[in-house]
């Protein structure tokens, strides 16, 4: 049998399971993200139908001798998809604008951008969003375009190979004579099997090492699109016996609706773990039509699966901003039973709603198919309709930030607010700083990369980090911690830098110093024997730590789990060691609190003793350590019983338990005050 008469036999014969299984796909991706907040392998299955289309579409056109015309083909895939991502990427920045808290908008919009470009999936890559969290109400309403995403990147990149096939088949026909020529079918096999191949090694490796990576990542998915190809070119030599048929069908489709349940599979996809649904649904393709009553092609036949699966692009779009938006709305954590139906009857809506009046009007109208020129115009059109009303978004709170950070610094007083002598009164009229847009840079700076000596030889601390060193030092200065030790630098820096002390920080983000404990990971464990080990071989005059731990729920405020031991080897050393008591820990996002509901929501103003311990854990530190020398700035976080989030118009908290640089910035007199006191250092400059 010639490959041409094979494509056109594997063409003629209709297979409704690929419509079931995208039905099957969506349901179990939506499925899974509303009740169960895990992977379920729908996604891969998705992948692997998206390629499999594409590639029987053209293995046809080659094995037909009809031209690829690869500028057409992608205008018509563009043309038919983008609507659809418009109108739901509109509909998502309505509702962004209407529930989400402004210190969200630039986020959103950025990823509508992306969205819109076809990189969301590098977007979330490279800020490494847990796409797992059953907490989704703060998660992004666009994060589920990675995958279309991915999908437009191949788009681009498969006719791309069969383009190359189509000029080396002939090539190869006139290089090698007297020989079996080497037709099309058998170079796509062996490209997309060295794709297969490359790609899965990849994946299988930064799974192991780099997982929130290479989950988004292009190159560890392009396998399950490879494997979907091999099985068009492969399908019209598998001919399974009717019984066997009904066996492939059924037991594909009980391994692809297990994946998620039976296999803890969040943070092993997509190595190799994604076989499982992808050959699963591999083996529902294989089955085909069974010829059989009792067959799977039967029940994905039927009338529901072939409606959900006639709207499931549109269902997949829509599921996940219903399901964010809704957690955000009703600020639960995860849906019960009937939410969750609810969730999936307004998606079904919705995704019926966009497939009758967006998507099929554009895959029907013949006007921009006649001229590719029309094509693009449709794209551009589409694109303009998002592109105007993001970009003057932007422009709108660029202006609102350039406004809020010119305001004369008396307007916002911060911390001075709380000082005995009210040393700052704030002005009611005045906006609270930092502006929501510019939340995300409120990480307070550290110059750069530690060097010279400071350079540590242990590889665990490769992110040391210090400030620019001063002319003359005049004493040095080793902050450990985490990452409440790092946003005291905000005020520790810029006191070093007028003093003359040089600072190097050994920061793990979670892990707080102390000595090794079971209350600590294994890894912050080996981190904190390295940064001890770092201090007492280059022997600082000082070390800075947060000297407690606070709590969501009680006990909020706790001794750190092997304080004493682990700073102890350094006071024995003649170094001094300054325990800062730790800020306030909340349930909720403080700042988005303030956003939503106002500065003066009781909700925003936490009582004091659901924040912070009564008695203070550094009092049981008094006496047990020379060297040690402990300060408190509790009162000029919290004041009159409460912990608020905005004092002195300036916002406390940069999420639920970080400090903002701005506001710990207007700390810095208080704060200096207090360290000078505390150790006894001199205070000349």
């Amino acid at each position: 049998m010639t490959e041409q008469t094979i494509s056109a036999t594997a063409e003629r014969t209709f297979r409704p399971e690929v419509q079931g299984l995208r039905a099957l796909a969506v349901l179990m991706v939506a499925t899974y993200h509303i009740w169960l907040g895990r992977v379920s392998g729908g996604v891969d299955v998705f992948l692997l139908i998206s390629a499999f289309l594409l590639t029987l579409s053209f293995t046809r056109k080659l094995e037909g001798g009809r031209p690829l015309r690869l500028l057409q083909h992608w205008l018509h895939v563009f043309k038919r998809l983008l609507p659809a991502v418009v109108v739901v990427l509109l509909g998502v920045l309505t509702a962004t604008w209407a529930f989400v808290p402004q210190s969200r908008w630039p986020d959103v919009l950025a990823e509508a951008w992306a969205s819109l470009l076809y990189r969301q999936n590098w977007q979330l890559a490279d800020s490494a969003v847990d796409y797992y969290a059953q907490n989704h109400s703060g998660a992004s309403p666009l994060q589920h375009f990675w995958s279309l995403s991915i999908q437009g990147q191949v788009f681009i990149l498969w006719p791309l190979i069969f383009a190359a096939v189509a000029l080396l088949q002939p090539f190869l026909a006139k290089v090698l004579p007297g020989r079996k020529a080497v037709g099309h079918r058998s170079l796509l096999l062996m490209a997309f099997g060295a794709v297969f191949v490359a790609s899965l090694v990849y994946s299988i490796d930064q799974t192991a090492n780099n997982q929130s990576y290479a989950y988004f990542d292009t190159r560890t998915r392009l396998w399950e699109f490879a494997l979907g190809s091999l099985l068009a070119l492969a399908l019209p030599y598998l001919k399974p016996g009717r019984k066997l048929r009904v066996v492939l069908g059924w037991g594909g489709l009980a391994a692809m609706l297990s994946c998620g349940l039976v296999l803890t599979v969040d943070r092993s996809f997509p190595g190799f773990v994604a076989l499982w649904p992808t050959l699963a649904a591999a083996a529902v393709i294989v089955a085909g039509q069974s010829g059989s009553r009792i067959g799977a092609d039967r029940f994905l036949a039927s009338r529901p699966l072939v409606m959900v699966g006639d709207n499931s692009y549109a269902l997949y779009l829509w599921h996940w901003p219903v399901l964010v938006f809704f957690l955000l709305v009703t600020e639960t954590a995860t849906p019960n039973l009937l939410q969750g139906l609810a969730i999936m009857a307004v998606s079904m809506i919705l995704a019926v709603a966009t497939t009758r009046f967006v998507e099929r009007p554009m895959r029907r109208w013949e006007w921009p198919n006649v001229r590719s020129w029309r094509a693009a115009v449709v794209i551009a059109s589409c694109g303009a309709l998002l592109v105007l009303p993001v970009t003057a978004w932007q422009g709108a709170i660029s202006a609102e930030g350039a406004a809020i950070a010119d305001q004369p610094m008396e307007l916002t007083p911060g911390a001075a607010a709380l000082a005995p002598d009210k040393a700052g009164q704030p002005t009611p009229e005045a906006k609270i700083i930092p502006a929501p847009a510019a939340m995300k840079d409120e990480w307070a700076d550290i110059d750069g990369l530690c060097t010279g000596d400071n350079v540590p030889s242990d590889p665990l601390l490769e992110g040391c980090l210090q400030n620019d060193p001063p002319e003359v030092t005049t004493k040095k200065i080793v902050v450990l911690g985490d990452s409440h030790a790092q946003q005291y630098m905000a005020a520790l820096g810029p006191i070093a830098k007028a003093h003359g002390w040089e600072v190097v920080t050994l920061l793990k983000g979670n892990c707080r110093f102390g000595a090794e404990s079971t209350e600590r990971p294994d890894d912050c464990n080996a981190f904190n024997k390295a940064s001890a080990d770092y201090v007492l071989e280059h022997k600082p005059d000082a070390v800075f730590t947060v000297a407690s731990l606070t709590h969501v729920t009680e006990p909020f405020e706790t001794e750190v789990p092997g304080y004493l031991e682990g700073i102890k080897p350094f006071t024995d050393a003649g170094i001094d060691v300054v325990g800062v008591r730790d800020n306030p820990r909340f349930s909720i996002n403080m700042p988005e609190c303030v956003q939503k509901k106002g500065p003066d929501s009781p909700d925003c103003n936490a009582p004091l003793e659901h924040s912070l311990a009564a008695s203070s854990p550094l009092d049981d530190y008094v006496g047990k350590v020379d060297g040690l020398y402990l300060m408190d700035m509790s009162d000029f976080i919290c004041a009159q019983g409460t912990c608020p989030a905005v004092v002195g118009n300036v916002y406390v908290y940069k999420d639920d338990n970080h400090l903002t640089k701005t506001y710990v910035q207007s700390m810095i007199p208080m704060f200096e005050e207090r360290l000078l006191a505390a150790t006894g250092w001199a205070t000349s400059r």
